[in-house]
């Protein structure tokens, strides 16, 4: 499955999560929801997973943990704030680029309107 059919499934979990649950909860029990939303989907999930990165010519361990990677392809970021700032959009970019992955959900699920507030982020092109 390419990233932009991942993508819309997990678009679509997300507003089955949100329906089922509303706003005002913690963002572990997104996360935990989304996951187990995105397997019964038959995608393969991992959540909290560490990454290592390489900065020049040594790799530094655990230097972030990712919410969720869905299909060794897509990281899914999740929040349960206010309101989403530009520093949370940068983060996603940066964890994009760090993984080479091409493709990042950050989805904040403490909103009256969760169809504004999924942003879908591309490192480079999606073939």
């Amino acid at each position: 499955m390419k990233e932009n059919e991942i993508s819309f499934n997990i678009r679509k979990s997300i507003f089955s999560v949100y329906n089922g649950l509303g706003p005002g909860l913690l963002e572990k029990v997104y996360e935990k929801v989304l996951a187990y939303e995105l397997e019964n989907n038959g995608l393969k999930v991992e959540t909290q997973v560490p990454m290592k990165i390489k900065y020049r010519d040594i790799f530094i361990d655990t230097s972030f943990i990712a919410d969720i990677i869905v299909d060794n392809k897509v990281i899914i970021e999740v929040k349960a704030v206010n309101e989403i700032s530009n520093i949370h959009h940068q983060q996603l970019l940066t964890y994009l680029k760090l993984t080479g992955l091409k493709l990042g959900i950050l989805v904040n699920f403490n909103t009256d309107y969760i169809n504004k507030s999924i942003f879908r982020k591309i490192n480079g092109n999606l073939d």
